[in-house]
This record gives structure tokens, C-alpha cells and sequence, in this order.
């Protein structure tokens, strides 16, 4: 007998696919939007996000009862964007950083070692969202304006809304959840990342209300306040306000992107 006959026997392969393709990336993004939405916490943000809309609504109702030209589809649609633009960047930020602070990270990676297409597939769901958002705020701020039509006379309710209102809504959602989406994969910790998002461009606008110097200079390109307040409007931004919120977006979301996709690709799991 030789060594050879001694050795233990290779773990049988029947049955295992060796050349089986990976994970199908639109797959990765439906599992990515529901855990927008299946844990606790993001559960109880989204009922959130209805029940603010619907205080928004009746507070509407009351504080322009003498006023009813206050109440058209356009004001219903830009205040039914605010508990979203608030809300949805915290969910952007729990779907990164969950996967560490849950300690789900290794089962993720593990399905799909590819990380890069994980974090793609969380990144294309953010962005699924924000288009969502904006259409739960048109239907919410439907239903507020039909309420106002029957409520009030003449000229409440009325159904004007301009192209530029929707645009600007969504690049105002897309840039919130980009940006916690942003500081999320370059801190990889909830309270953290929920923290920098409020604190640091709060932070920002003090200082340019308090030196006019860098508001004049600075703060009117990097200032997010300041950068992100042409699209507040239902009119169309400028080029020159295009080219503002471009480079805010390229400060605030873009390098800490980068930075934070390379430290997920680089992490070590435990």
C-alpha cells in the first residue's frame, strides 16, 4: 500500500454547479429595495413618512382657509416633498450600514463576493426610491388639492403644475439620498453617518450666515443650503445654479462616495 491509499477522499461535487453565473444584478436591487423596507426601523420611517404627510395636509387646510389660492396641486406637491426629502436619506443611510452594524455583511458577501455589484445594486436602489418619492408626494399632493377643490371655493384646488416643479423635486430627493448614501459607505456606522448628514452641512450654513466672506465666495459652491435653494422652486435653475449644485455634489457626494466604496471594498469582515 502506498501513502496515496490513505488519503482522505475529496468532498463529493455531485450536485454543484462550478460554472453556475453569479447573482442576477436585477435581483441584487429588488433584495436592496426591500430591505428599504423590512426591517424596523425602515418600517416605522416609511408609516412615518404618511403620517407626516397627512398632519402636512390638514395644517395646510387650516392655516389657508382665508387664503385659498395657497391651496393648488403646486404648494400640495412641494410641501408633500419635505417629509420625504427629510426622511428617505435615513433610509439610504440604514441600507449601507446595516450590513455592518446588523452584522449581515458577511451572509451578503458571502451570497455575492463581488462587493462593487452590491454596493451598485444599493446605489441604483437609492435612486429607484427618489423616483418613488416623488411620485408618492404627486399622488399625496393630489388628494390634498382634491380635498382643498371640495372644501373651498374658487381658486383652491386648482390642478396647475409645471414640468420644471417635477424636476427639481427629484433632484432634490436624489441628492439628499445621495449624499446619505455618501457619508453611509465612508463611515459604515448608523449614528455616525446620521449624524455627519445633519451636522456637517448645518454646520456649513452657520458659517456662511456668520461670515459673509465665504457665503460670497465659498459657501455659495459648496454650501449644500445654499446650492440645493434655486430648486426649491417650480421654476427652472439657471446654468450657473446647475454648476453650483454640481460641484456641492462633487465636494459632498462624490469624494466621499469614492472614499467609502474603496474602504467597503477593502473592510475586513468579522
Amino acid at each position: 500500500m502506498t501513502v496515496a491509499d490513505f488519503r482522505a477522499p475529496l468532498p463529493p461535487t455531485a450536485g454543484i454547479d462550478v460554472d453556475r453565473p453569479g447573482i442576477p444584478f436585477t435581483r441584487l436591487v429588488r433584495v436592496e429595495l426591500r430591505k428599504l423596507v423590512d426591517t424596523r426601523a425602515s418600517f416605522w420611517l416609511t408609516a412615518s413618512i404618511a403620517l407626516i404627510s397627512v398632519i402636512v395636509t390638514v395644517a395646510m387646510l387650516i392655516a389657508n382657509r382665508n387664503t385659498p389660492e395657497n391651496l393648488d396641486l403646486g404648494e400640495f406637491f412641494g410641501m408633500m416633498n419635505i417629509p420625504t426629502a427629510i426622511i428617505l436619506p435615513i433610509l439610504a443611510i440604514l441600507l449601507v450600514t446595516g450590513e455592518w452594524s446588523q452584522r449581515t455583511a458577511l451572509t451578503t458577501f458571502t451570497i455575492e463576493p463581488r462587493r462593487q455589484r452590491i454596493i451598485g445594486a444599493k446605489l441604483v436602489a437609492s435612486v429607484i426610491t427618489a423616483v418613488a418619492a416623488v411620485a408618492i408626494a404627486l399622488v399625496l399632493g393630489v388628494i390634498g388639492n382634491g380635498i382643498a377643490a371640495i372644501a373651498f371655493a374658487d381658486p383652491a384646488g386648482a390642478w396647475e403644475l409645471g414640468m420644471a416643479g417635477f424636476v427639481n423635486s427629484f433632484v432634490i430627493q436624489a441628492f439628499g439620498l445621495l449624499l446619505g448614501f455618501a457619508f453611509a459607505a465612508l463611515i459604515l456606522n448608523t449614528p455616525g453617518a446620521i449624524v455627519a448628514y445633519f451636522a456637517l452641512p448645518t454646520a456649513l450654513s452657520v458659517v456662511s450666515e456668520l461670515v459673509p466672506w465665504f457665503k460670497d465666495n465659498l459657501g455659495q459652491w459648496i454650501d449644500t443650503t445654499l446650492t440645493q435653494m434655486p430648486f426649491q422652486s417650480g421654476e427652472w435653475a439657471t446654468g450657473g445654479e446647475w454648476a453650483r449644485l454640481l460641484v456641492s455634489a462633487i465636494v459632498w457626494i462624490v469624494i466621499p462616495l469614492g472614499l467609502g466604496i474603496v474602504r467597503v471594498m477593502r473592510s475586513e469582515i468579522k
